[in-house]
């Protein structure tokens, strides 16, 4: 017994473990490890609360940030209650939808650039595009107009077949091909 305890202390040493520090040369202690990262993790949320701790802002800063959350809310919830009221009373939101449509342009045009600011400038250049496509499209009908009417004079010289699938009167005259003329003879 004496023998292997003394082997047993060779080997781990007075409180020590020989094989594990061995082993920590070639490979990472996965305790320690988690140890070192969870105190990192701490340091670094412990530097973020202090960056955003609101004890050093003042009231002002506050009173601003919560009316910079107030108006997409607003807008959101207030699209729904025109949808409420239209079915609550049409009338009443008929006679403010004929107000609206009387509203000018150029202050159409500015409410845009104030929603565009809290929106992004997406909303104001797609809808930029929107009517630009739209004026592109607008101009092209004549040209559609013309070409449907093209098409609909193309249907009046179309050949007609009847149920045997033989030409009827003069549109029988009018082909021009000589196999079928021959084929008429043959069967006359």
């Amino acid at each position: 017994m004496g023998l292997i305890e003394r082997m047993m202390g060779l080997v781990f040493g007075s409180g020590r473990n020989v094989v594990a520090e061995t082993a920590e040369v070639f490979r990472v202690n996965a305790e320690a490890q988690a140890g070192r990262e969870a105190g990192l993790q701490s340091a670094a949320l412990q530097q973020f609360g202090q960056e955003f701790r609101l004890s050093q802002r003042g009231w002002f800063d506050r009173l601003m940030d919560a009316l910079n959350r107030i108006p997409r809310p607003a807008m959101a919830l207030g699209t729904l209650a025109l949808f409420i009221a239209a079915m609550v009373d049409p009338v009443w939101f008929a006679a403010r939808m004929t107000g609206i449509a009387l509203v000018p342009d150029p202050l159409w045009w500015l409410l845009g650039a104030i929603v565009s600011f809290y929106f992004g400038a997406r909303y104001q250049a797609k809808g930029q595009d929107f009517r630009r496509d739209l004026a592109a499209t607008i101009s092209t009908v004549p040209q559609v107009v013309r070409t449907i009417g093209d098409i609909d004079a193309l249907r009046d010289v179309t050949p007609r077949n009847d149920a045997s699938g033989t030409l009827q009167g003069e549109e029988a005259e009018h082909v021009d091909n000589p196999a079928l003329a021959e084929w008429r003879q043959a069967r006359s």
